[in-house]
């Protein structure tokens, strides 16, 4: 009895082939892929994604790919195009409430108030857009949306199929369109901010002309500050109602059914 072991080498290549694209998509994704969370265990998230979805994704990549090495090498300058392409336009609803939170802080006089965002990469931010970023990844994981990113993830094989050129103009278009939605969201989101703010400095120079006397901005600041807090308070479950139906919506393009 002879073991033949020739098929290996081509389970080897579709194995590497669906790790590069689920690998980089997981390294952009939102929920799974933020920075705080070690490289070594999204990695690990990768590998094991990679392992569970190999019957499903294995079949539709060609028979012989190591047959050809300048086939396998451009099928997996494909599958990094495609990951990177999905794991992109999802990454970047992510910033939405760093946009939002930026703008809160402006109208709420803590503009200056900068602290690390550890869901952004380590850099500097806003303290507003620094909880909102941390809170909307808490509530991702609370609500079960990361389930979405999976599902994101198994039905990329079925609308991108190894293989085919990746639908630059689409990704394209695709990202052009989500950059403005990430924008036109967090405008929203900071609209009652923005509306209070503008009555608020609308009465502050109106009090400035009636008393000018008065040191007007030594009051103005703390109660600035104040109002913010308070609007804060009274619409965040609001705000990240919002956020969770916008990120699930924008998730679902990628997803079948």
């Amino acid at each position: 009895m002879t073991i033949t072991l020739d098929y290996l080498p081509n389970v080897a290549a579709a194995f590497m082939l669906m790790f590069a694209r689920l690998g980089t998509m997981i390294m952009l994704m939102p929920a799974l892929g933020e920075s705080s969370i070690p490289t070594r265990f999204r990695l690990t998230i990768a590998l094991a994604l990679t392992l569970v979805l190999y019957p499903v994704g294995s079949p539709q990549y060609p028979d012989d790919l190591t047959g050809n090495t300048v086939r396998l090498l451009t099928l997996f300058a494909g599958e990094l195009a495609i990951g990177f392409g999905i794991g992109l336009c999802a990454r970047l609803i992510t910033s939405v409430l760093q946009i939002a939170g930026m703008i809160i802080a402006n109208q709420s006089g803590l503009a200056f108030a900068l602290g690390t965002d550890i869901a952004n990469q380590g850099q500097q931010g806003a303290l507003f857009g620094n909880f909102l970023s941390i809170l909307g990844i808490t509530l991702v994981f609370a609500t079960d949306s990361h389930y979405l990113v999976i599902a994101a993830l198994y039905d990329s094989f079925e609308i991108f199929p190894p293989g085919l050129v990746p639908p630059v103009a689409d990704f394209s278009q695709n990202g052009t369109e989500t950059v403005a939605h990430v924008f036109s969201i967090a405008v929203r989101m900071s609209a009652p901010f923005i509306v209070v703010g503008l009555v608020f400095y609308f009465g502050l120079g109106l009090l400035n002309k009636l008393m000018p006397q008065m040191q007007i901005f030594f009051i103005a600041m703390p109660v600035n500050i104040a109002i913010g807090f308070f609007m804060l308070m009274v619409l965040l479950t609001t705000l990240m109602t919002f956020y969770l139906e916008h990120f699930q919506d924008s998730l679902g393009k990628f997803i079948l059914g």
